[in-house]
């Protein structure tokens, strides 16, 4: 058991870590160097760029999960049976749902609008409805994210209350 749990607190320091580090760390920086930098089209660059993270971490983010679930699953098979076991499952799932979401139907939603302009949505006047739409997207993306990092530390509170 003491396994189990270790490489589920283990998962989930990966994934809301993660998520902290690139919420909180390498955003800001990509935005604020290319803006330093005076790079051409630093915008469209920092958003390529924190895009292409944000796209390698969904694998981490989705493999943690499974981890996540198979570890939790095991522990139930094998007993102790965890507390509220279907109540963490479902937390589980809902952060999967929103983390898989965001990373292919919003993410590509994203994508296909930075493609179709080749430069950055922040050119674009402020009434345009497709740097509204990214916005929206954009905000939508971030609220999602936020589903598995509040989740996650709901779940690490109870690995270490049990």
């Amino acid at each position: 058991m003491f396994l189990l749990r270790y490489v589920a607190l283990l998962a989930l320091a990966v994934w809301v870590g993660g998520l902290v580090a690139l919420g909180a760390v390498a955003a800001p920086a990509a935005f604020d160097v290319t803006a330093s930098l005076q790079v051409p089209n630093g915008r469209f660059v920092a958003g390529a760029l924190f895009g292409a993270m944000l796209s390698r971490f969904f694998l981490i983010s989705c493999g943690a999960a499974i981890v996540l679930l198979g570890s939790l699953t095991l522990r139930r098979i094998l007993g102790p049976k965890p507390r509220h076991y279907g109540v963490r499952a479902g937390l589980l799932v809902l952060m999967l749902g929103a983390t898989v979401y965001a990373g292919t139907v919003v993410a590509g939603k994203i994508a296909g609008i930075q493609a179709s302009l080749g430069t950055a949505v922040s050119t674009l006047p402020a009434t345009d409805p497709v740097r509204i739409e990214f916005g929206r997207l954009h905000m939508l993306s971030t609220v999602l994210h936020l589903v598995p990092l509040l989740g996650g530390l709901a779940l690490i509170f109870w690995e270490l209350k049990e």
